[in-house]
C-alpha cells in the first residue's frame, strides 16, 4: 500500500480510537424471555408493532411465543416474513409499506442477523421518510431516534441485537453496503435459548463461527479498549467451549444459552472495536453471490489470520490460551499457529468446508475492490492490505473444481450439439 494512503488510514483510525470514549454507545436492555416483553410494551406505550422475520422462522413456529404475548397485551401486530438471507433494499421498502399501512409504532425483529438488519434499516427509513437507502448508508448518517426496536435472536452468532450496523444488499448492483449509526442499536434484546433449539446444524455451526469471527477481529484490531478486549476473550472462550456441544445436541440448553451470550459479548466488542478484512471479503461474497455471512466468515477466517502473520501472533496467543488450545509457555508464534489450527479443526468437526463454490475469476477484481473500499480506512486492521493482496483470499477459498466441472459440461454440451 502506498505510504500516503497507509498514513491516512492509520490517522483516520487513530482519530476514531481517541473519540471512542466520547461516542454514544449503549447496550440493549436484556429480556430473558418473550413473556418479559409485557413490561416493555407498557413502558414504551406500544400499541401496534411490525414483526420482521422470514418464512423459515414462521414455519418453525418460533414466532408463536411472541404472538401469544402480543395478544395477551392487546398489541396489534403485522408480520413481514419476506426477509432474504442477505436482506435487500426491496425488503426494507416492502416492510416500510406495511409499517405505514398498519400505523405501527414499534418494531420487533425475530430471527438471525438478516431480520435484525432489515428491521434496523426499516427503522432508519421510518425516521427519515424522505431519504432512500442510498442516502442513509455509511457512517453516522442516521442521527434521529428510531421507533422502539426489540431484537429476538434465534441464532447465536451475528450479535446484531447489540450492534449499530445493518448490512443491506443492493440486488441490482450486486453489492452490500453498511449503515453504521448509534440509533440503530436495538433498545431491547430477548435472549431466550429455547428459541434456538430448532436451529439446523449447519446454521448452528456457521452462526457460531460468525460470533467467533466478531470476537477475534475485535480483539486483534488496533482500536480496542479494556472492555472490548475482555468481552472478546470471554466470547472466544464461550464459543470454543460450547459451539460443538450445541451443534451435536440442539437441545443442550446450557450450550445454547452460552452461545447466545457469546454472540452478545462479541457483538458489543466489535461494535466498539470494529472488524477487519475477514468481514470485508465476506460482505463482498454475500453481495455478489448471496453467500451466507456466517459461512463466508468461517471459511475465510483462517486464511486471513495466516496472512496477518507476526502482526497478530501475540494477540492470537492470548486468545488461544483463553480457548484452551495453547499454553502460556508457548511462543507467541506457536500459540497463534495452534489457535488458527484449532479454528480449522472446529470448522472440520462441524462440516464447514475449506472452500466456497461458485466464485468466478472474472468477479474477483470487482469484489476485492468493494472489500478494499469497505475496510480502508474504517477498519483498524492489524496489517493494512491492498486490493491486490485481498484478491488472493478469493483464490484461496474458491472451489475451482466446481467451475471446472461447469466448463467441462458446457464443452461436452457444445460438442454434442
Amino acid at each position: 500500500m502506498l505510504l500516503l494512503k497507509a498514513a491516512f488510514c492509520r490517522v483516520f483510525q487513530g482519530a476514531f480510537r481517541l473519540a471512542l470514549p466520547l461516542l454514544p454507545y449503549r447496550e440493549p436492555e436484556i429480556v430473558s424471555a418473550c413473556v418479559g416483553l409485557t413490561t416493555v410494551f407498557q413502558k414504551e406505550k406500544i400499541k401496534s408493532v411490525l414483526v420482521v422475520t422470514d418464512k423459515g422462522i414462521v414455519s418453525n413456529g418460533l414466532v408463536t411465543p411472541l404472538e401469544e404475548v402480543l395478544r395477551e397485551n392487546d398489541i396489534a401486530y403485522t408480520i413481514y416474513d419476506e426477509t432474504q438471507p442477505n436482506p435487500t433494499v426491496q425488503n426494507v421498502e416492502a416492510a416500510l409499506a406495511l409499517y405505514k399501512e398498519h400505523n405501527c409504532d414499534g418494531l420487533i425483529a425475530i430471527g438471525g442477523g438478516s431480520s435484525m438488519d432489515c428491521a434496523k434499516a426499516l427503522g432508519a427509513r421510518v425516521a427519515y421518510p424522505k431519504r432512500n437507502m442510498d442516502k442513509l448508508k455509511g457512517i453516522l448518517r442516521v442521527m434521529r431516534k428510531l421507533p422502539t426496536l426489540i431484537a429476538i435472536p434465534t441464532t447465536a452468532g451475528t450479535g446484531s441485537e447489540t450492534t449499530l450496523a445493518a448490512i443491506i444488499t443492493d440486488s441490482e448492483k450486486h453489492h452490500k453496503y453498511a449503515l453504521m449509526s448509534f440509533p440503530l442499536i436495538p433498545h431491547y434484546a430477548v435472549l431466550d435459548a429455547k428459541l434456538t433449539y430448532s436451529l439446523p446444524k449447519h446454521l448452528t455451526s456457521t452462526t457460531g463461527m460468525d460470533a467467533l469471527t466478531h470476537a477475534v477481529e475485535a480483539y486483534i484490531g488496533r482500536s480496542t479498549t479494556k472492555e472490548t478486549r475482555r468481552l472478546a476473550i470471554e466470547a472466544t472462550k464461550l464459543v470454543f467451549a460450547n459451539v460443538e456441544k450445541a451443534y451435536d445436541d440442539g437441545q443442550n440448553h446450557e450450550a445454547r444459552e452460552n452461545m447466545l451470550h457469546a454472540a452478545y459479548k462479541a457483538g458489543i466488542a466489535f461494535s466498539k472495536s470494529y472488524v477487519g478484512y475477514i468481514h470485508a471479503v465476506a460482505h463482498s461474497l454475500g453481495g455478489q453471490y448471496g453467500t451466507p455471512h456466517g459461512l463466508a466468515n468461517a471459511v475465510i477466517m483462517p486464511y486471513v489470520l495466516d496472512a496477518y502473520g507476526k502482526s497478530v501472533y501475540k494477540k492470537l496467543h492470548t486468545l488461544g490460551v483463553a480457548a484452551g488450545v495453547c499454553e502460556e509457555s508457548d511462543s507467541y508464534q506457536v500459540g497463534a499457529e495452534k489457535f488458527i489450527k484449532a479454528i480449522r479443526k472446529l470448522n472440520a468437526n462441524m462440516a464447514i468446508p475449506k472452500t466456497l463454490s461458485g466464485i468466478l475469476k472474472e468477479d474477483i477484481s470487482v469484489m476485492a475492490a468493494h472489500a478494499e473500499k469497505e475496510a480502508n480506512p474504517l477498519y483498524p486492521v492489524p496489517k493494512l492490505m491492498t486490493k491486490e493482496e485481498l484478491e488472493s483470499f478469493y483464490y484461496q477459498v474458491a472451489d475451482w473444481s466446481v467451475e471446472h466441472d461447469k466448463q467441462r459440461n458446457s464443452k461436452s454440451a457444445g460438442d454434442a450439439a
